[in-house]
């Protein structure tokens, strides 16, 4: 294996920046080259990264010989600059969601395919502890066959996060059930071993909708207001006054398998976690908190009423952000941009998590009716479930993206 130190690119330069701090503390990255348009972002990219070419357009970065390029912009821009990216060649890191629409993420797909350019989406939470020690009970047969998944989304922080920037508007995100949700709606298939088929949801903007706790925060990012002195959320200031992004959402789903899972979140919550709850023919599982601190319950036995679970599963601890996920994430995704092969994230299950939000948004916006998600070509889920054979790390320069 080459050990010399892979050049990369980072394009977006915000709140998931933090992401670019844990691959400067690699001694296999050379942060070479790093974009984004706005001046204050080029500053601090600069002040952090002085060695770096800082620049705000993408074709400079993508000329000055990077093998791969690390996409954190936000969610909107995702097709077109994966796609510039892709057909230049240079394996791919595109933080999730792929995308916000179903059509922009299928195109991904087949631009990836045909180009032979690695893609890879950064759904860390299949790294994450709590995840794969549910996923390890299940596999086990412990609980029997999956049957139903539930999943409760507490995001304590959702008025800091994502009501004050342009994280509030459907134009930018069309819905948190992409932006937030993708992660536990990918977590909830792979724990199934299934696609959802069918989803409605209902949901709505229930409290950072009201004119009194809207203002203007032009000029500020995330780190520059988020406070746990912000409560109670009805206390919040400078809420993004074009907000039209739901901060309640319920989601139901019936899988290509046969499971059935519904996903909850809200963000407004005094607490912040994820619980998941399992439920299988011989027995159920639970988790209660998703840190280190927390456990994964398991009920084999049947008992009256409440009882303590039959087992109490400590979650292992990790280090790096994300639970200790991102840096197995990062490691994942080198190896993958260098060698290719198989990975535990997956384009086809990042787009089918992103199609469930988009359906289950229009459905919330409108009738509350079921959606049907649009089937992938068999080709196309075989080629990426094979871990893209034949990708590799440079294509012609002649390779576009305009006809899509």
């Amino acid at each position: 294996m080459d050990t010399t130190r892979m050049p990369v690119g980072v394009i977006g330069f915000g709140v998931r920046a933090l992401l670019t701090e844990e691959l400067a503390a690699r001694p296999d990255v050379e942060i070479r080259a790093i974009c984004d348009p706005s001046e204050s972002a080029q500053v601090r990219a600069g002040e952090q990264f002085p060695e770096a070419l800082i620049t705000g357009d993408l074709d400079e970065l993508l000329a000055a010989g990077v093998e791969a390029v690390f996409v954190l912009t936000p969610d909107h821009t995702h097709a077109e600059v994966v796609g510039r990216c892709l057909a230049a060649g240079v394996a791919v890191f595109c933080e999730k969601p792929i995308a916000i629409s179903v059509e922009d993420a299928d195109r991904m797909l087949e631009l990836a395919r045909s180009t032979g350019a690695r893609l890879y989406l950064g759904h860390n939470m299949r790294h994450m502890p709590v995840v794969r020690l549910m996923r390890e009970i299940i596999q086990s047969g412990r609980i029997g066959q999956v049957k139903a998944i539930w999943c409760r989304h507490f995001v304590g922080n959702g008025g800091d996060y994502y009501f004050k920037d342009w994280h509030a508007e459907q134009s930018q995100v069309n819905s948190l059930l992409l932006q937030k949700g993708a992660h536990d709606i990918d977590v909830i298939h792979w724990l199934a071993g299934g696609y959802t088929q069918r989803v409605s949801a209902m949901g709505g903007v229930t409290v950072y909708g009201d004119p009194a706790l809207h203002g203007d925060r032009a000029g500020e990012m995330m780190t520059d207001w988020i406070s746990v002195d912000n409560w109670p959320p009805t206390a919040q200031t400078g809420v993004n006054p074009n907000v039209d992004v739901e901060d309640l959402s319920m989601v139901t789903m019936r899988l290509d398998n046969g499971v059935f899972a519904s996903y909850q979140q809200c963000h407004y919550t005094p607490d912040y976690w994820r619980n998941y709850t399992v439920i299988g023919t011989e027995g159920r599982i639970e988790n209660i908190g998703d840190g280190p601190d927390g456990v994964v319950n398991v009920w084999t036995k049947r008992h009256p009423g409440f009882a303590a679970p039959d087992e109490v599963i400590q979650i292992p601890e990790a280090s790096g952000s994300h639970g200790g996920a991102d840096p197995v994430l990062l490691d994942e995704f080198l190896r993958f941009a260098r060698e290719g092969g198989a990975t535990e994230t997956s384009p086809i299950a990042a787009r089918q998590a992103i199609a469930v939000g988009v359906l289950a948004a229009e459905s919330l916006r409108s009738d509350q009716g079921a959606r049907t998600v649009p089937p992938l070509a068999p080709e196309l889920i075989r080629y990426f479930d094979d871990g893209q054979p034949g990708s590799h790390g440079s294509v012609p320069m002649a390779a576009t993206v305009a006809e899509h």
